[in-house]
């Protein structure tokens, strides 16, 4: 099995030079470049302390299946509200976003529909419109963006989406950190 390209992706993405990596394992530079051009292989000890500095493991690093890229019906969670303060339905459009550092949704609502207040927190909201009137409300702050037009706040104060239109509504909605 080729190691020396993934080894190289960790390292990139972890924004260290070879140079770096090299230090923090007590190897040498030249090492890491032929481990990362395939020219020699490493021991288990070193490849594990290799792995351990770019914060990942054995298991993770042999798992054969690259993480999941695209999306589909199977994969998304829908949260029905027809009859609540919603009148909608909210869709979790990556299954356990929750891990991860955002969280994208799809929100639908009918005219007078509102999402459940969101306590303040730390991070940021973005949302694009893309279909109907949406009333996006940050403490006593009230503003609207229409079909087209986007939304992007921090949530220093309790916040929500109201329907303010006169038909159905539907908003992508990303959060960081997950917070739906």
């Amino acid at each position: 099995m080729k190691i020396g390209d993934k080894l190289r992706r960790l390292r990139l993405q972890r924004g260290l030079t070879q140079e770096e990596l090299a230090d923090r394992c007590e190897l040498s530079k030249s090492f890491i470049s032929l481990l990362e051009r395939d020219l020699t292989s490493p021991s288990l000890d070193t490849l594990s302390d290799l792995l351990e500095t770019l914060g990942s493991d054995l298991p993770t690093f042999f798992r054969e299946k690259d993480e999941k890229l695209v999306f589909g019906g199977e994969d998304i969670f829908v949260k029905e509200d027809p009859d609540g303060k919603l009148k909608g339905m909210i869709r979790w459009l990556i299954p356990s976003a929750q891990k991860n550092q955002m969280e994208p949704i799809l929100v639908e609502m009918a005219p007078g529909g509102e999402t459940q207040e969101d306590d303040p927190h730390e991070g940021e909201e973005f949302g694009y419109v893309l279909a109907g009137t949406v009333k996006i409300v940050l403490g006593d702050r009230v503003e609207r963006a229409r079909k087209d037009e986007s939304f992007y706040f921090r949530p220093a104060a309790p916040h929500k989406l109201v329907n303010a239109g006169k038909g159905v509504c539907r908003v992508l909605w990303v959060s960081t950190p997950p917070s739906f």
